[in-house]
């Protein structure tokens, strides 16, 4: 079974304003209402896909209560756990000016809430996918994700990341299946500035060094890398469409990456398992930008369709 965790669900509402201007009374021309937050886009897509997965997390208030009512009506298998006080943010998504967002603090998660997530995640076992995405709350210990991989250490369990900043640095050092930064907060991580692409791939090896297995990095327009943990790295660029909406561009990655990593059967030799790793790639640069050129999260169907013209090309070892 396949699990996705998000601390922090929200509903994102997405909307276009033409000609924004700061400090007037804006209109929107659009609007759109979804249930957010990283591991439910995950969990979203993994579902388009066809595979099985539950979403775990916690939600809180009248907010709360949405959230689950629309990832049901969706039909992805969930198992939230309610928190009695506060209650879930609402992102505000501003589609037509790319990448600017006001994101809500959602609720604070006690002790109590927080011991009865990890019985749930104990249940876990082997060939079991565990996938950690996206912010915390503020109350929260950024080692909140070490703490959970190493509760689950030798179960076998494959555990993918996507987390940025003290959450990501923390849990390296136990060694999860996928990483997944994009190229800006990999630059805010190591405090660098890329003037070129080509210039990602030693920092994705540095990530290696300190513990993942496996990075993905998604890079926007200009398509993503992978470099697996056997050392080879490879390069796509992004196929070319109209950019509709980015929010959980970058989930659809990770969604991508593990269908194709899982339906990719192996028989274990070197060769193949090379092929796994670039199908699993290839899907998830279809994906990421299937998501990027759709009103919401992409179909199999768009999926499919640029997985027949993404190029991938071996650029080390």
């Amino acid at each position: 079974m396949i699990y996705t965790v998000t601390f922090n669900p929200s509903l994102d509402y997405i909307v276009s304003v033409d000609d924004f201007r700061l400090g007037l009374t804006n209109r929107t021309s659009s609007e759109l209402m979804l249930p957010g937050g990283k591991g439910i886009n995950v969990s979203t897509v993994l579902n388009n896909l066809g595979l099985e997965n539950t979403a775990l997390g916690f939600i809180a208030g009248f907010t709360g209560e949405e959230i689950a009512r629309r990832v049901n009506e969706m039909g992805i298998k969930a198992d939230f756990i309610k928190i009695s006080q506060g209650f879930s943010r609402i992102n505000l998504k501003l589609k037509t000016i790319d990448g600017t967002e006001i994101n809500g603090q959602g609720p604070a998660i006690p002790t109590e809430k927080l011991e009865e997530l990890f019985s749930k995640l104990e249940q876990l076992e082997k060939g079991d996918v565990l996938i950690l995405a996206g912010s915390i709350p503020s109350t929260i210990s950024k080692d909140i994700y070490k703490t959970i991989l190493k509760r689950l250490a030798g179960k076998e369990v494959l555990v993918v990341v996507d987390a940025t900043g003290d959450l990501l640095k923390n849990v390296l050092e136990e060694k999860p299946f996928l990483v997944k930064p994009n190229i800006h907060e990999l630059e805010e991580f190591f405090n660098v500035n890329f003037t070129g692409k080509e210039q990602v791939l030693p920092y994705a090896k540095e990530l290696q060094e300190m513990g993942a297995k496996n990075v993905l990095v998604s890079m926007a327009g200009d398509g993503a890398l992978f470099l697996s943990k056997e050392g080879d790295a490879y390069i796509a660029d992004a196929p070319r469409g109209t950019l509709v909406n980015a929010v959980g561009a970058g989930d659809s990655m990770v969604a991508g990456f593990l269908a194709g990593w899982l339906k990719k059967e192996t028989i274990g030799n070197e060769q193949d398992k090379k092929e796994r790793y670039v199908h699993a790639f290839r899907m998830s640069v279809a994906a990421g930008s299937a998501s990027a050129f759709s009103e919401y999260l992409a179909t199999k169907e768009e999926i499919q369709k640029l997985y027949e013209i993404c190029r991938i090309e071996k650029i080390y070892k």
